[in-house]
């Protein structure tokens, strides 16, 4: 007999009781009048009456007037990625989230095997689980040779944190031979699952992606939402930093339900972090949106565990883990108590809980060296057109043509005339910081130059603007070990360090949501008139969304799938 059947047939005391709440049973999406009995970290029993349970040194919390359900799982997050998550987690567990499920695009494409290593260690000691994913772009080879032991990566499967692939961009994956098929491959076989990054996937080509995948986060109308469900795909849908999808996902309910459908923030940047909230604003959001409480929740806890084999959470159920919340409104999805593994880390605004430290090896702290030699950054004048980058919003841009000034035999930006020059320089370990510099339009008049370690599914360092002030701010970059740098006339103007491989800041939250912040202000004086500014620049390397970006080599044509150069011809 295990230890928490005694405490079910009342034959012995529970550690904690939640009393008189309304009880969220997941399964049948319904609220019930019920107890929860906890034992050893685990729920025991949901008596009606929990009396039999309550000993001398039964802890009882009052749950009237609120609703008790499981502890929130973010089904698709990038922790990896603008914050060391061991700094800022705490802010997640205070709005209810006690598991994520994380890709490794931060760490994973500069130190493949190490990166996901790493993450997990960083995160293992954490009150909040950390579930990953193996991170595929290392052994992509598309556009750029691949860089990764496919093998090596793929021995990480097995390894009980790993719930399975990470996202492969349907560019990649869709007519085409790749190496990643040792990972699908590997995962198939442990049971594990293949996440998708399927934008712009529709009609046949999102039917040969679901031979591939098992979700997809990038449908963004309920009809797209729907479409992958009817091929098979659990669809997850997001609020956070990056979309607002929720409109999708209430769109989608009414059509299929909830029971195909997770919720995810897929990456909530500090900023947000702080302010905002974390899994309880995207709960909110899609019972604002007309999904019913019991469903939006059921979303973001039962159906990611079933999805990703979670053993034990997204559920109240006896045996479960006991990651409990309790919630005194609804509509606001407001969360005054956070119980996880059986500890109560969170009661009326009182947190138990505080960020933590972890010292990654010495490399991950001198990650970012790239040339800042002047001729990297000429392009020689020629005759004619030449291609360019034209920023369209969000994640898109397109492919275009200028006329760049000459100046001393070579082309120049023309900031006044919205006209940037973009350079963008390999980091990896095993590259010799080289790059390729073009052309961008679409960004806004921007007079000096913006450069930064923190850019998309490759170990890069993106820099934007014009004249020496673009060296100035990829050698401050350097300096930094990684960063945001904002440079006017050779004077740096605002500074963000991301020295942890190059992507991840380990100042406090708070001071980088600050500085956060300070990057996106000297962006907008110096004349940045899109919306995301600071996004805009980190998705230029991104395959993921059509149609030009941009590569060591020369500018990544995503729809022929290959290399081009200045020169249209």
């Amino acid at each position: 007999m295990n230890d928490l059947q005694p405490v079910a047939l009342g034959d012995e005391p529970a550690d904690l009781v939640i009393r008189d709440g309304r009880v969220l049973l997941p399964e049948p999406c319904e609220f019930q009048a019920r107890d929860v009995a906890i034992k050893n970290n685990r729920v025991a029993a949901l008596p009606e009456d929990a009396t039999d349970a309550v000993g001398e040194d039964t802890k009882v919390i009052n749950a009237s007037d609120r609703v008790v359900v499981p502890g929130f799982i973010d089904a698709h997050t990038h922790i990896d990625l603008h914050q060391t998550f061991e700094n800022a987690y705490h802010y997640a567990l205070e709005g209810g989230t006690t598991t994520v499920v994380t890709e490794v695009t931060g760490f994973g494409p500069a130190f493949g095997r190490e990166g996901v290593e790493q993450l997990l260690a960083a995160t293992s000691y954490l009150p909040i689980r950390v579930y990953a994913t193996v991170p595929p772009q290392p052994v992509i080879d598309t556009f750029e040779p691949a860089r990764a032991d496919v093998d090596a990566l793929a021995e990480l499967v097995d390894d009980p944190r790993i719930v399975g692939i990470g996202e492969t961009d349907w560019i990649h994956a869709v007519g085409r031979d790749t190496n990643a098929e040792v990972l699908y491959d590997r995962a198939n076989r442990e049971g594990k699952t293949v996440s998708g990054h399927g934008a712009g996937c529709s009609g046949a080509k999102l039917q040969a992606f679901a031979s591939v995948v098992d979700d997809d986060h990038e449908a963004i109308t309920g009809d797209e939402i729907v479409e992958r469900v009817e091929n098979g795909i659990h669809a997850i849908g997001r609020y956070g930093s990056i979309r607002d999808d929720m409109s999708a996902v209430g769109e989608a309910y009414e059509a299929i339900g909830a029971s195909e459908i997770s919720l995810s923030t897929d990456g909530m940047w500090p900023r947000q972090l702080v302010r905002e909230g974390y899994m309880d604003v995207v709960v909110r959001r899609a019972i604002e949106e007309g999904v019913p409480p019991a469903d939006a929740i059921r979303m973001a806890t039962l159906n990611p565990a079933r999805h990703f084999g979670l053993p034990n959470l997204g559920s109240l159920a006896p045996g479960n883990v006991a990651d409990v919340l309790l919630i005194d409104d609804l509509e606001t999805v407001n969360v005054t108590t956070v119980i996880s593994g059986g500890e109560v880390v969170y009661n009326n605004h009182e947190t138990t809980v505080a960020p933590r430290s972890y010292e990654y090896p010495e490399r991950f702290y001198d990650s970012v060296n790239v040339s800042t030699d002047p001729d990297e950054f000429r392009v020689p004048a020629a005759e004619g057109a030449v291609r360019a980058i034209e920023y369209r919003g969000g994640l898109l841009s397109a492919e275009t043509t200028v006329e760049p000034p000459v100046e001393d035999g070579e082309l120049v930006a023309a900031p006044e005339d919205g006209l940037l020059k973009v350079a963008l320089f390999d980091r990896h370990p095993d590259g010799d910081g080289t790059g390729f510099t073009g052309f961008l339009t679409g960004y806004g008049a921007f007079e000096g130059a913006v450069a930064t370690s923190l850019v998309w599914e490759v170990p890069g360092v993106l820099a934007a603007g014009s004249g020496d002030d673009l060296r100035r701010a990829v050698a401050h970059v350097n300096e930094m070990g990684g960063g945001w740098a904002v440079v006017k006339d050779g004077d740096v103007v605002a500074e963000l360090p991301t020295r942890v491989g190059g992507v991840c800041s380990d100042l406090e939250v708070e001071e980088t949501a600050k500085l956060y912040g300070a990057i996106e202000s000297a962006l907008r004086t110096l004349g940045a008139e899109v919306e995301r500014p600071m996004l805009a620049l980190q998705t230029l390397t991104f395959p993921g969304v059509p149609s030009l970006k941009l590569s060591f080599s020369g500018y990544a044509d995503i729809f022929s799938r290959e290399i081009v150069g200045l020169r249209s011809e």
